[in-house]
This record gives structure tokens, sequence and C-alpha cells, in this order.
């Protein structure tokens, strides 16, 4: 394919994908408010046993602006397997048989382990929410802007799902032949302290326990990647060796 069929190409994937993204904005858009109480509910139970938490807007226009940002996010969010189906439909006729196996396998682990990282994070959403409300003095009130809360739960999630997802990447660059397994393994401290860089800015309380939460799980498949990736060089070391033979 030429130079020009590859940009109509990806221009044709890119269109299909902001159709069903907008497709899903709009279903966002009547299910926001169902979406709003659920990410308030935290807040709201907090709240509701202190005095001194208030949740308000802080402007004629801001509760509009809520609206159409969280619809969009529930778009890019509800047509996820459509805009990721045509990334990998642009990219496969460039790949190999076994290399088209792989990115399936990256795309079926990653989904999986970007919610499991989402869901980290909301269930530890209620002691964060708590810890950084309890520095509220006693003589004062917290007004929290609604927008201001609904945006950091979402970036929240999306932090703790994307640094799940960073092991697969890792493992798909090993596929490629871009890093080893002993390159990986090599360099743990220094993908020890961006995981607790990570965690710490992930984490908005000070509380050790809350970055333990976020490293551990990050750390324990930061290393189980270096071990695929291990069993991958080992075999791939084997085909060659097959090879000279």
């Amino acid at each position: 394919m030429s130079l020009g069929g590859h940009f109509r190409e990806l221009r044709k994937r890119l269109f299909w994908s902001a159709l069903f993204i907008a497709a899903g904005a709009i279903a966002g858009w009547f299910f926001y408010p169902q979406f709003f109480e659920v990410l308030m509910s935290p807040l709201n139970e907090i709240a509701s046993r202190r005095d001194d938490v208030k949740i308000n807007f802080s402007g004629v226009m801001s509760a509009f602006d809520l609206q159409l940002q969280v619809s969009i996010f529930l778009g890019v969010m509800a047509a996820s397997p459509v805009w990721l189906f045509n990334l990998w439909a642009f990219i496969t006729p460039a790949l190999k048989k076994r290399e088209r196996r792989y990115t399936i396998g990256f795309l079926a682990s990653a989904l999986p382990l970007f919610f499991a990282g989402a869901w980290l994070a909301w269930v530890s959403l209620p002691a964060f929410m708590t810890t950084l409300i309890s520095f509220t003095p006693s003589s004062t009130t917290n007004f929290i802007v609604a927008n201001d809360y609904i945006l950091f739960v979402l970036r929240i999630l999306l932090v703790f799902g994307l640094a799940f997802v960073m092991p697969v990447v890792l493992v798909l660059l090993n596929l490629a032949g871009l890093i080893t397994a002993k390159s990986i393994f090599k360099s743990w401290r220094l993908a020890v302290f961006v995981i607790a860089v990570i965690a710490a800015l992930a984490t908005p309380t000070a509380d050790p326990l809350s970055m333990f939460v976020l490293m551990a799980p990050l750390t324990a498949l930061y290393f189980a990647s270096g071990g695929v990736a291990w069993i991958t060089d080992r075999r791939r070391r084997k085909q060659l060796g097959q090879d000279v033979e």
C-alpha cells in the first residue's frame, strides 16, 4: 500500500472510531444522572456524617460543562472495543501471523488489567477522600466543587488503570524484539522508583499504606512481565540455535 493509501486507511479508521465515540457520548449524556450519583456516592456518604462538608457547583455553566465532559468520557469508554479494533485492524496488515496473535493477546490482557486497576482505585477512594477531608480545620467548612471532584475521581481511575497496563506494554515490546528480559530485570531499581513516583502521584493521601496498595501489584506485575519476557527470550534463542544447526 502506498503512503497515500495508508493515510486513507487511517482516515477511515479514525472516522468510524469517532462516529462510535460520538454515539457513546450521546448515550452517556442520557445515562449521566445515574453515573453522577455513583461517582458522588463516596463523597455523599462522608458529607452525611460531617457538617463541615458541602457539595456545590461554582457557576451557571459548570453543571453543563461537567455533564458534557463526563458524557465524552463515557463515550470513549463505551466505544473502546470499536476504536481498539480499528487500531488493531490498521496495524495488523504489517504484522506476521505470530505477531497478530501477540497483538490479540495484548488487547485481551490489557483490558482486564485496566479495569482491575480502576476497580482498585474505586474501592480505595472512600479511604482517600476521608483522609483528605480530615485535614479540614474544625472552624471551617469544606465547599467541594462537584466539577473538581468528579474530574479528580475520573483521573484517579484512569491513572490506576493505565498503570496496571504498563507491564503488558513491556511484554509487547519484548515480543517485538525491542527489549529483553535481561534489560527488564537489570532496570528493576529504576522501575521500582518510577512505580513509587506513580503511586505517590496517583494516591492523593500521604498515607504510606495507600501507596503500598498500588505499589505492590504494580511491582509484582513488573517482575511477572520480566518472567514472561525471559520465557520468550529462551524460546527465541532455542529457535535460533535450531536454525543454526
